[in-house]
């Protein structure tokens, strides 16, 4: 994969834009990937880091990721520029279905560098809108700097059938913020969305994953109903490492994508 665009999103949050360099990885490229999925991006002599993409099945031409820079590969690519090529092994894993969120309302919940997987499940929907019901988005992060995407929040923010919820923690504002503050889970049960045909993505890190879940039982909605994605455990994403089994199950190979019933039967301790 070629980089065509990069940009910083958030201290050391960097989004890369990859184009395919053979055809046919490209086309089977956009015959198998579904949102949700995920790759293992790497650089020459350096290894492979595993993440989503972060771009919708709606747009196939490129792949867009973002990554925290965290170790040597992720340092790796950070270091990359325009131009260079980097690797991509993928996709893999299950995805998000869409179809069974036609006709319904649409919860989306992120927090910090989770709103990459998110992301793309927001724009897989925005971009087919009219297949869906209302649309809410309610993301947060520590501070305002460590907002990721603040342009395209910028434009959700600005559109009539979008409504956007954003916070950052206590102690995270700044002096010209004018949105929410407090942590994901208390935000969203100020918010109070309707449970009625609705149907909720959540990411982000497993403590807000599990206290977000929590609140949205509290608003009256259906475990089945609920979806999150569990990929930050993940490292070989061919289910060899171990590092991401959940009792009897490795999320790279039967996930990342669960619903809330799924998580609940899952052992507590290992999330």
């Amino acid at each position: 994969m070629k980089i065509v665009d990069r940009h910083d999103e958030a201290p050391g949050v960097r989004t890369m834009r990859l184009e395919f360099q053979d055809p046919a990885d490209h086309e089977l490229f956009k015959e198998t990937f579904r949102t949700g999925m995920f790759g293992l991006y790497g650089v020459y002599g350096e290894g492979e880091s595993t993440f989503c993409v972060a771009s919708p099945e709606t747009r196939k031409d490129y792949i867009e990721c973002t990554f925290r820079e965290s170790g040597r590969v992720t340092s790796a690519l950070a270091r990359a520029d325009i131009g260079d090529l980097v690797t991509f092994r993928g996709p893999y894993g299950n995805r998000f279905p869409l179809e069974e969120f036609y006709g319904k309302n649409l919860l989306f919940i992120a927090g910090g560098i989770a709103l990459p997987p998110t992301r793309s499940v927001i724009w897989s929907c925005l971009d087919q809108r009219e297949k869906f019901g209302k649309v809410t988005i309610v993301y947060g992060a520590r501070t305002v700097a460590d907002l990721v995407y603040k342009h395209e929040l910028e434009e959700w923010m600005k559109r009539d059938d979008v409504e956007l919820v954003l916070a950052v923690d206590p102690g995270g504002e700044s002096p010209d913020w004018k949105h929410r503050v407090g942590f994901v889970p208390t935000v969203l049960e100020e918010a109070a969305p309707s449970p009625d045909n609705c149907v909720a993505v959540l990411c982000g890190p497993p403590i807000m994953i599990k206290f977000t879940l929590i609140s949205l039982k509290k608003l009256g909605f259906e475990e089945s109903n609920v979806y999150t994605t569990l990929e930050n455990r993940m490292k070989c994403g061919l289910g060899k490492c171990g590092r991401c089994n959940v009792g009897s199950i490795y999320v790279c190979k039967e996930g990342p994508v669960f619903t809330a019933a799924e998580v609940s039967r899952m052992p507590a301790g290992d999330l």
